[in-house]
């Protein structure tokens, strides 16, 4: 029988639809973007791309991560910030910082094929332009995101890339997550994810690993078949300061979980959200238990299904797998 789960964070519910339920072989293989010759973003076309805000260089000086501005920004640190209504209609001008991370200068598409090293620069990467962005009191928010393979709208250029976005204000998805946890923290007063991570360690069955100082588990009511949280077990709210404390751990757990979804669904695309708490510095009193209440982590959605009318009319999402077999899966699937 198809299954209503609550999300506990949220409050939305999803529909696990078991009637439908789909083992890893049943979904179709969709076919790679289409392979372009002349990639501006491998080693000697630098030209070819806007110049350069950051890079991680090796010891002979050539770089192992590059980041550029967007070449079609959405928004941009250059312009004034403005706020103002027009009867019902409130109106910001797009100041903010729209910023491509090149992950590798080899052509290679999947973070999952960069060795260990490599992704541990890409975490850093972000995490030093996170700091550097929260440097701006105009900037409320940074969203690291990567889309990967055609359907997750990852283009045409079969290179390994992620993207920054900062932004003048609070993300509604994140702002769900941060009304959600502080709500269970006054009733609590305790973190509703570090709940989660014990409650998923205990019964272990949608856990797919624990290594590291980090756990992956499949969300007791995921949107999408395949999806994995990828969390820290130590309490934070900022992903940043994963530099300070684990970032080699995160990489090795975080490729892990990557190449195991690329074995078992035979390299699909996906799309992976850093969600972290918001910058406070310029904002006194602003989420005043955010610290206690919140806690970072990473969403990785493989890109399996298509969302059609209900969802969109009715905002449940429906999932044709069982967030247990799918953790059982993507555990017992060898990297």
């Amino acid at each position: 029988m198809p299954q209503l789960r609550k999300d506990p964070i949220l409050g939305r519910w999803v529909i696990i639809s078991t009637e439908r339920a789909k083992r890893p072989k049943d979904f179709p293989h969709v076919e790679s973007s289409p392979v372009t010759e002349d990639c501006p973003f491998c080693r000697g076309k630098e030209s070819q791309t806007p110049p350069e805000i950051f890079s991680i260089k090796d010891n002979n000086g050539n770089w192992r991560v590059r980041v550029i501005p967007s070449q079609s920004p959405f928004l941009n640190l250059n312009a004034e910030l403005w706020k103002k209504g027009k009867g019902p209609y409130d109106l910001i001008n797009a100041v903010g910082s729209h910023e491509v991370v090149i992950e590798t200068p080899d052509h290679i598409a999947n973070l999952a094929d960069l060795g260990e090293d490599q992704v541990k620069d890409v975490l850093q990467t972000y995490c030093l332009r996170f700091k550097e962005l929260s440097k701006d009191n105009r900037i409320k928010y940074v969203l690291a995101f990567k889309n990967y393979g055609w359907d997750a709208g990852g283009g045409k250029l079969q290179h390994a890339r992620s993207q920054l976005i900062a932004t003048p204000v609070n993300l509604k998805r994140v702002k769900e997550e941060l009304e959600g946890a502080k709500a269970y923290y006054n009733r609590h007063e305790r973190c509703i994810f570090c709940d989660i991570i014990r409650q998923e360690l205990n019964d272990g069955s949608r856990v797919v690993l624990d290594e590291d100082g980090f756990v992956a588990i499949v969300p007791f009511a995921p949107r999408f078949p395949f999806e994995v949280w990828l969390l820290p077990k130590d309490h934070s709210p900022d992903f940043y300061t994963v530099c300070d404390r684990n970032v080699g751990g995160l990489a090795r757990v975080f490729k892990k979980v990557l190449l195991k979804i690329k074995v078992l669904l035979n390299d699909p695309p996906y799309n992976y959200v850093v969600h972290t708490a918001p910058f406070r510095r310029s904002y006194p009193g602003y989420w005043a238990t955010i610290e206690e209440d919140y806690h970072w982590h990473i969403e990785i959605t493989p890109r399996l299904t298509k969302v059609a009318g209900f969802e969109w009319g009715s905002g449940f999402y429906i999932c044709p797998t069982l967030p247990e077999e799918t953790a059982k899966f993507l555990a017992e699937t060898k990297v």
